[in-house]
């Protein structure tokens, strides 16, 4: 994995025998996106991610979709992770913790995360339908999964309720967007510190 970072602005590669995976992305942005990862559902997925952050994000993705989605979803997750990670830098000054409530139609879900560099994912969502399209729905878990790992982020998700797949999965989306929006900005009163007691994330 070859990567470049400069202020909050990051760029990742990531190429295995599976996928093929370039993400751009800069965390003081305006929602610009530019996304092709060969899976049209996911394409809107991580559009919605952008938009609602304000990350500008760019996404190239080729992967052996002649197998399934598995591997290109959850690298496209592997890596945008990394791209966060990588233009937080040291992390001083980050508000660090994001809370977000969506609701869309007839459902709702909270996500709530701590960019702590102690990766976890806590997923209480349920899907009705083993597909949404063509994309297996049990992935969007790997998605979250593998990002929450890669960006060293403690993430809850909770589907509080809902009956629509499409709603459920797009607004754990924009949940965690809306969530990491505020645990990335930047507080002005304390814009020099790690916000930690412990004068580091991680430990």
């Amino acid at each position: 994995m070859d990567s470049e970072r400069d202020g909050r602005i990051a760029t990742v590669e990531r190429k295995t025998k599976e996928t093929e995976v370039f993400v751009s992305l800069n965390l003081d942005g305006t929602g610009e996106y530019d996304v092709d990862t060969g899976i049209g559902f996911l394409d809107h997925m991580l559009e919605q991610l952008s938009r609602h952050s304000l990350i500008d994000l760019k996404v190239r993705a080729e992967g052996d979709l002649h197998i399934d989605f598995h591997h290109t979803t959850e690298d496209s997750g592997i890596v945008i992770g990394e791209a966060v990670l990588q233009a937080l830098g040291d992390l001083k000054g980050i508000t660090r913790y994001g809370n977000a409530i969506i609701p869309m139609d007839e459902t709702c879900t909270r996500v709530t995360l701590d960019v702590s560099q102690r990766p976890y994912l806590i997923w209480k969502v349920d899907f009705t339908k083993p597909k949404l399209g063509d994309m297996d729905t049990e992935l969007f878990k790997e998605w979250f999964q593998a990002f929450a790992q890669a960006a060293g982020i403690t993430l809850h998700i909770e589907n509080m309720y809902g009956e629509n797949n499409h709603h459920i999965v797009e607004s754990c989306f924009k949940g965690l967007a809306r969530a990491l929006r505020q645990a990335i900005e930047i507080d002005p009163r304390k814009a020099d510190a790690i916000p930690s007691t412990k004068g580091v994330l991680g430990s």
